[in-house]
């Protein structure tokens, strides 16, 4: 049985910008849970430190341990207990992951794109304990998250962003998306 919250699960590469795409429905007061924070989450559960390495290494592990959609599972859990009716998701990795939550809930899924180039250079400047150092972690880490199966949540979107512009200019677009769903 489908839920009545509805989601819109963000995909996109790593520094594509789906963080900053989202912040205008955050800024409204929705819940915005991540992907990436119950990787970070299980890294440190584990001991480890969160370098781009484990963290990509626990990426892998858990879901060679509990299946495909073990990040979504974790994640519906918490949807469950938030008291709200649109929640934004960021970081599908995977069909199976999106498929795991539409079992449970109304989801709009929405691709961000930016070039490369464009995300190595932000994400050396967001400089996050487990953003790339050099180029040869970021091609290794994009490999790794098009090798679990990103490419395609990207190009099964249902709602496309390209972000080359500006922040205000991606913002107002996810604007007019959030303003379609509800």
């Amino acid at each position: 049985m489908v839920s009545r919250k509805k989601l819109i699960v963000i995909c996109g590469m790593p520094g594509a910008g789906k963080g900053v795409a989202s912040e205008p429905g955050r800024n409204q007061g929705l819940p915005n849970l991540v992907f990436g924070d119950v990787i970070r989450e299980e890294t440190e559960r584990r001991g480890l430190d969160p370098t781009p390495q484990n963290t990509g290494d626990v990426m892998l592990k858990i879901r060679e341990e509990e299946g495909p959609a073990v990040i979504a599972k974790r994640l519906c859990t918490k949807i469950d207990h938030l008291n709200a009716d649109l929640i934004i998701v960021e970081g599908a990795r995977s069909i199976e992951e999106v498929d795991e939550l539409r079992t449970h809930f109304e989801v709009t899924t929405l691709g961000v794109h930016a070039a490369p180039k464009t995300r190595f250079e932000r994400l050396l400047k967001r400089g996050r304990s487990d953003d790339p150092r050099d180029w040869n972690e970021f091609a290794e880490r994009d490999n790794r998250e098009l090798a679990i199966g990103i490419g395609r949540v990207l190009a099964l979107a249902d709602e496309m962003l390209v972000n080359e512009g500006t922040i205000s200019e991606l913002q107002t677009s996810f604007a007019r998306v959030l303003e379609r769903i509800r």
